[in-house]
């Protein structure tokens, strides 16, 4: 494996950390607290290229391959504090965007690719279901041919971007007997009959996007908006995060690097006992846990985009990344607040923001439980 990187890739990193410190990190704690999503912010991106990083140049984007991807994600964690946003971002790429790419029809391509990458759509994906979270693939939501369309009735919840977003990806099953062979991909504009979004759901951390239900009662999808064949959607759903679950990591690897410069700054300058707090051991020891961490996932995750880009596939690594950075990322926060006192807990330092946000690491794209029943599938266990 090697990792050593191009200029050309690590002027890319920088101008990512560039873009997002300059641009996107305004208001963060007043948005946080409103639960406020910036569509000014989102364009801003879009038009700097993250939208398109991984997509062909004919649906303007940038063709980026996914060693770049991610040191463009990773650049982004670093450089941008609002993870809420960096996280729909990266919802819309490797759980709307890319299944588009890799399993839809040309036309559907053609329709919805250069408007996702340019920012003029948003895009918010629909699985998980009121009674089916981690057991994705027991969905109650249904879909019957009739005609030229199908019929969907059904509920979704957790839906990223849901009160924003034009256009969704949405799996519903065809025949319930067929269990996850039955499962099947839609592609639902907002405006469709019979489909509307629901409650809004209040959330722990993230708060600058959105998250809502998703209600489809005898919602009308024309046969060309079904994403792929019939009973395709287990398969689509298993590539696209394995997609989300390296690529949406690499934002908060860099989060861990800011997080970490900015423990060994404060632990410096911060003097107790007529010395700085940095020459504590107890203090010493967490900073180097974090080092630590944030290294051995920094390989993980590097692994996992040289298996994908010379192999195509990385499965149980991708999990193994997910399951690690995530939890890491979390520990790593709650240090980082024990390092700053008082103030890690005062919104002002803005640690107790990555420690709210942090959590959602460990359940969104299946969480720390489902990626070791993947581990230990691969395994043989």
């Amino acid at each position: 494996m090697d990792f050593e990187f191009s200029e050309e890739q690590l002027e890319f990193k920088k101008s990512a950390i560039d873009f997002a410190q300059k641009s996107l990190n305004d208001d963060v704690i007043e948005r946080d607290r409103g639960g406020i999503f910036s569509r000014d912010l989102w364009k801003k991106c879009a038009d700097f290229g993250i939208q398109g990083s991984a997509f062909p140049e004919q649906y303007g984007g940038l063709n980026t391959d996914i060693f770049s991807t991610m040191l463009l994600m990773e650049g982004l964690g670093y450089g941008c504090k609002d993870s809420g946003l960096l996280f729909a971002i990266n919802g819309q790429m490797w759980t709307v965007q890319m299944p588009i790419l890799r399993f839809g029809t040309d036309a559907q391509k053609e329709k919805y690719l250069p408007r996702l990458c340019s920012g003029e759509l948003i895009g918010g994906n629909g699985v998980s279901e009121p009674n089916a979270g981690s057991d994705a693939f027991s969905m109650t939501t249904t879909a019957k041919l009739e005609g030229d369309h199908y019929v969907l009735n059904g509920t979704k919840t957790f839906c990223t971007s849901a009160p924003v977003s034009d256009l969704f990806v949405v799996f519903a099953t065809v025949d319930k007997r067929k269990g996850f062979m039955g499962v099947t991909a839609f592609l639902i504009e907002k405006d469709f009959p019979g489909f509307r979004v629901g409650r809004d759901i209040e959330k722990m951390g993230l708060r600058t996007v959105p998250m809502a239900e998703l209600i489809l009662e005898d919602c009308k999808v024309p046969v060309e908006n079904r994403l792929g064949r019939e009973g395709n959607g287990a398969a689509i759903f298993e590539d696209t995060v394995e997609w989300e679950r390296g690529c949406i990591m690499a934002s908060l690897l860099g989060g861990m690097e800011r997080q970490l410069e900015q423990c060994i700054k404060y632990s410096k300058e911060r003097k107790q006992f007529g010395k700085s707090i940095a020459k504590y051991q107890a203090i010493a020891n967490k900073i180097v846990d974090m080092k630590v961490r944030m290294e051995t996932a920094r390989l993980l995750l590097y692994k996992v985009a040289w298996m994908k880009q010379a192999r195509g596939k990385a499965a149980m690594e991708a999990a193994i990344a997910k399951l690690y950075l995530s939890e890491a990322w979390v520990q790593s926060c709650l240090d980082a607040v024990q390092i700053h006192g008082g103030y890690g807990y005062a919104t002002e330092y803005e640690v107790e923001r990555d420690l709210r946000d942090a959590v959602g690491g460990t359940l969104y794209s299946g969480t720390s439980e489902i990626q070791k029943n993947i581990i230990a599938r691969y395994l043989g266990l």
